[in-house]
């Protein structure tokens, strides 16, 4: 998902973004359906990710949580996060990529349009939710080290081939 493909789903959601000058160890702001955007971050794809996360917080948080000693506070910032990687880093997007043979983190990043940070993060997570690997569908998606195996169900397939 590209910036501009992120931002017409926040303005479809009644948030306004702005790209402003911030204190550089600031990425983003949310409140009250305004996103603030550091200008200073120098890549789209940074932006892209920053912009997922501020609207994760649209959807997943409330209140002032600037205070990041306030372990509420933090909960919060991590659901945000969490919902920017599952917005971004969708699995059924790894599957996509594994079937376009892609071979390494920064093809998958450069798929997905995040940087390889975001990335490596996102994957952290699906392995803190699912464990090592996962299924989906006709797949067995493993998260260290990243690969996809397809499943075949032979007995299926070599009926549906002789059997006609």
């Amino acid at each position: 998902m590209t910036y501009e493909q992120l931002a017409l789903e926040v303005y479809q959601n009644n948030i306004e973004i702005y790209e402003e000058c911030m204190s550089p160890r600031l990425k983003g702001l949310y409140s009250d359906n305004i996103i603030w955007i550091n200008e200073l971050i120098p890549t789209d794809i940074e932006k892209t990710c920053v912009l997922a996360e501020e609207f994760g917080h649209h959807h997943t948080t409330s209140g002032d949580i600037l205070d990041q000693c306030s372990v509420v506070n933090r909960k919060q910032e991590f659901r945000a996060r969490t919902w920017a990687y599952e917005k971004l880093v969708p699995l059924s997007k790894i599957l996509q990529a594994q079937k376009l043979h892609l071979s390494n983190s920064y093809e998958l990043a450069d798929f997905l349009n995040v940087t390889e940070d975001f990335l490596d993060a996102a994957l952290d997570w699906y392995k803190s939710k699912y464990g090592s690997f996962v299924l989906i569908d006709n797949f067995t998606l493993y998260f260290e080290p990243l690969g996809v195996l397809e499943i075949f169900d032979w007995f299926e397939t070599s009926f549906l081939q002789y059997g006609s």
